[in-house]
């Protein structure tokens, strides 16, 4: 009779120990189970962001002459200053003039499937991160995106006055033949630069939410900001457009200072959220 209570106590303790086993082998058997999942949506996801770049490009394809008419008016008006023999766009393959425009519908099929491919990235990522980081990504790239496309309408507006700038350099003898590849590159490069650039306040304000650099700390660095935006600006523009040098100059500076200020309104928060400690001669007393 005595050997019954100490089965049913043994019986009690070894249930919840068989439970956490079974549960344990459950929960690698789902892991397993979520990897293989996870690798089938990850190829769901990218065979749907791929697709949408091919529609992308497909569709920009038939758009190539509106924009290469677009990248080139600043070689017609060089051309209707100084001649129609002086600026000409050369192609100088079989096959560039068909590249040019696969060059340039790849880029704008990235561009205008941006909303698809992205959205694809976010849903794969997004139920592995925490509502902060959520809430911080989502403001980031609500932040990022347009700052980026502001920046890249700039680059578009300083390109006109660089290819005039430096069609001055030319003597009246010679003649400007443009390469269709090297100043398709140009321009491309160009407005990623500008681009990124209007984006960096944006870095600078994930790098205090990240803890790296706090806003007093971004303050301290204005005079260099503020001379890394000038020089910037100067070289992206003409020397004798001087307006459009300080313009550029004075929009940098003030994403800039911009970016302190959240930077700063962020730190206040932090220090509100930490808890207070008291003094050791208050906790003396």
């Amino acid at each position: 009779m005595s050997a019954t209570p100490r089965r049913r106590a043994e019986t009690e303790v070894s249930a919840p120990l068989r439970a956490s086993a079974i549960e344990k082998k459950v929960h690698r058997r789902d892991r397993r189970m979520s990897l293989g999942g996870h690798l089938v949506e990850l190829r769901r996801r990218l065979m749907i962001a791929a697709l949408a770049l091919v529609l992308g490009m497909v569709g920009a394809f038939i758009f190539t002459d509106a924009v290469i008419h677009l990248i080139t008016e600043p070689i017609r008006v060089v051309a209707a200053s100084r001649g129609d023999d002086f600026a000409v766009l050369n192609f100088d393959t079989v096959t560039s003039g068909f590249d040019l425009r696969m060059r340039i519908a790849f880029a704008i099929g990235i561009l205008a499937s941006a909303p698809i491919w992205l959205w694809q990235i976010w849903a794969f990522i997004m139920p592995g991160l925490s509502r902060s980081e959520v809430r911080y990504t989502v403001g980031f790239l609500a932040a990022a995106i347009p700052l980026f496309f502001a920046g890249c309408a700039s680059g578009l507006a300083i390109v006109p006055h660089i290819v005039e700038l430096m069609a001055t350099f030319v003597p009246e003898q010679g003649a400007q033949f443009y390469t269709a590849s090297f100043y398709y590159d140009f321009v491309f490069k160009l407005l990623i630069v500008v681009g990124v650039a209007y984006v960096l306040p944006v870095f600078l304000v994930a790098l205090n939410l990240a803890g790296v650099m706090s806003g007093r700390e971004i303050l301290r660095g204005w005079r260099i900001a503020i001379l890394v935006a000038t020089l910037f600006a100067a070289l992206a523009t003409p020397a004798a457009d001087v307006i459009s040098m300080l313009m550029l100059a004075g929009v940098l500076s003030a994403l800039f200072f911009a970016a302190v200020g959240v930077s700063l309104i962020l730190d206040r928060r932090k220090a509100r959220a930490l808890p207070v400690v008291p003094d050791r001669s208050e906790l003396d007393a």
